[in-house]
């Protein structure tokens, strides 16, 4: 799977509003694109699909803007994607064969690693709150692993 420009985008919104916290009021989508360096006008069909999902509120007119409709404790990364991007899944290859009955050598077997594989995905991604993610960023918590080496 590769994480879209929309749910990096969504999650780097997302994040920018957990970091300033909503004690100040709402955000504006201009303050919030300034801070992460995204597009504006991108990030305003973004900040609508996270509404959407219940993620953040919006108050309109003169000191409106953005907050967050849950505390960053309760959003994951994985809720961020799903409102953005739809399921977290390896591709749309359905249901392995469960009577052994593979229509192509081998097929079901993979069939079954990708739901395994997307499975992970989903635990991996629901495992990071963005408050986990405010406290990697303030150097109170340890940055994840990384596997590439």
């Amino acid at each position: 799977m590769k994480v879209s420009t929309r749910g990096d985008y969504a999650s780097r919104a997302l994040l920018s509003l957990a970091l300033h916290g909503s004690d100040s009021g709402p955000t504006t989508v201009r303050d919030i694109a300034e801070r992460t360096g995204l597009p504006q006008p991108y990030l305003e069909q973004i900040l609508l699909a996270l509404k959407g999902a219940g993620l953040v509120r919006s108050k309109r007119g003169v000191g409106g803007g953005y907050v967050l409709a849950r505390p960053p404790q309760e959003i994951t990364l994985a809720a961020i994607i799903r409102a953005v991007d739809g399921p977290i899944t390896l591709g749309d290859f359905g249901p392995p064969h469960t009577d052994g009955a593979c229509d192509h050598d081998g097929q079901c077997v993979l069939l079954s690693i990708w739901q395994n594989v997307g499975g992970e995905m989903r635990r991996l991604l629901e495992g990071y709150s963005l408050a986990d993610i405010v406290m990697m960023a303030s150097g109170e918590l340890a940055w994840p692993a990384s596997d590439l080496a």
